[in-house]
């Protein structure tokens, strides 16, 4: 590669980034914008905690991508720094789905390792976990993040129902919980059991989608981040703004830019320009669906190939096609339809059929082809 005489050419070793890591999924940013309402909510639930008593519970509800988990690791950090009495624990749902992988999880954080693999049982787990927290003196914040994955395979109850009852087991034991829900569709409310709901009684606290002078705002600090100055113009950054803001998930526009960034980088160019952001933002836009599909099991994924090749065909049909690869029952095909379905991956429509009654037809959410190179 020639560099060009005018500057206009990246030499091999030379970068657009000063700091790629700015434009990672899970970076949190030093400055944190238009969140001052939610977090000012946040900080007065986990006061108390702070003064040493129990802290009071929150839902945290708002779509992908607004800023939801930044809030939270921002302020258990600064929790941290202000005492040591109280251990927050992040726990991530998409990944610990059930209450025993929960409470594995709020083990591993409070003795900094993994409980054994095999052969405890939750009682024990649980018990565990609670005298350390009595015999430490120290208050115990947990975020469920992305606990509409508990809701889908109906363990958020017996997972709450666990921690907030824990005193009466353990007394001395204080335990806060913060449940983070991006499933704008779920009354994390009405979904529990009724014994859960008269000991829950959250605050509520909402993280609406960023408008495009936000979008703006909260990008162009991650380009002054991220990028070396002149890589970017203001025109091509509010282009980028617009897209981010039509999908409604931050994270879009903060993935478009890093592939954008490389992909000047491929056409040995100093600078970012549209073209660059157009070929991007074919791959940033499913930044959604990968998240989705990288949570699901194998027969989860199975199924939704099937549904892929079988687009827009009744259920009952598609369950011979999902039974001749995997040999399940009826019963636990029609749990995963359902979180499918409550995933927004595809939608299982209600319709007449001609002397059949009521069926269900299935069809993806997302392009089909889409969907299914993403699968492999």
């Amino acid at each position: 590669m020639v560099d060009d005489p005018d500057g206009g050419m990246l030499s091999w070793d030379e970068s657009v980034f000063k700091n790629e890591h700015v434009f990672e999924i899970d970076y949190v940013p030093e400055t944190f914008k238009h969140r001052e309402g939610q977090t000012q909510s946040l900080t007065y639930a986990l006061r108390p905690a702070v003064r040493g008593s129990r802290p009071l519970n929150v839902v945290v509800r708002g779509p992908p991508g607004t800023g939801k988990t930044t809030s939270i690791q921002k302020l258990f950090d600064e929790v941290g720094a202000q005492t040591s009495d109280v251990r927050t624990i992040r726990v991530n749902c998409q990944v610990n789905a059930t209450r025993y992988s929960v409470f594995s999880r709020l083990f591993e954080g409070t003795f900094d390792y993994e409980p054994p693999s095999s052969g405890i049982s939750f009682k024990k787990l649980f018990g565990q976990i609670a005298e350390k927290l009595v015999e430490e003196d120290k208050v115990l914040v947990v975020a469920l993040d992305d606990v509409n994955y508990l809701f889908y395979e109906n363990e958020a109850s017996d997972t709450l129902y666990s921690l907030l009852r824990a005193h009466e087991e353990y007394p001395g034991a204080k335990i806060g919980v913060v449940v983070v829900s991006s499933d704008p569709a779920l009354d994390v409310i009405d979904e529990l059991d009724s014994r859960v709901q008269s000991v829950f009684r959250p605050e509520d606290v909402y993280f609406q989608v960023y408008d495009q002078p936000e979008i703006v705002d909260i990008l162009s600090e991650r380009v002054t981040r991220g990028f070396h100055d002149g890589v970017i113009s203001r025109e091509t950054l509010e282009h980028v703004a617009d897209l981010t803001a039509d999908s409604g998930d931050l994270r879009v526009g903060i993935d478009l830019l890093r592939r954008a960034g490389l992909n000047a980088e491929m056409r040995a160019s100093r600078t970012v320009e549209m073209e660059d952001v157009e070929d991007a933002y074919e791959k940033s836009k499913y930044i959604n669906l990968s998240r989705s599909l990288s949570g699901l099991t194998d027969t989860e994924q199975a199924l939704l190939e099937v549904i892929a090749h079988n687009d827009g065909d009744q259920a009952g049909d598609v369950y011979e096609a999902f039974r001749d690869r995997t040999d399940l029952g009826y019963t636990r095909y029609s749990e995963i339809v359902n979180k499918l379905d409550q995933l927004g991956l595809i939608d299982a429509d209600y319709a007449d059929v001609d002397g059949r009654g009521r069926s269900r037809s299935l069809s993806l959410s997302y392009e089909k082809e889409a969907v299914l190179d993403r699968l492999e």
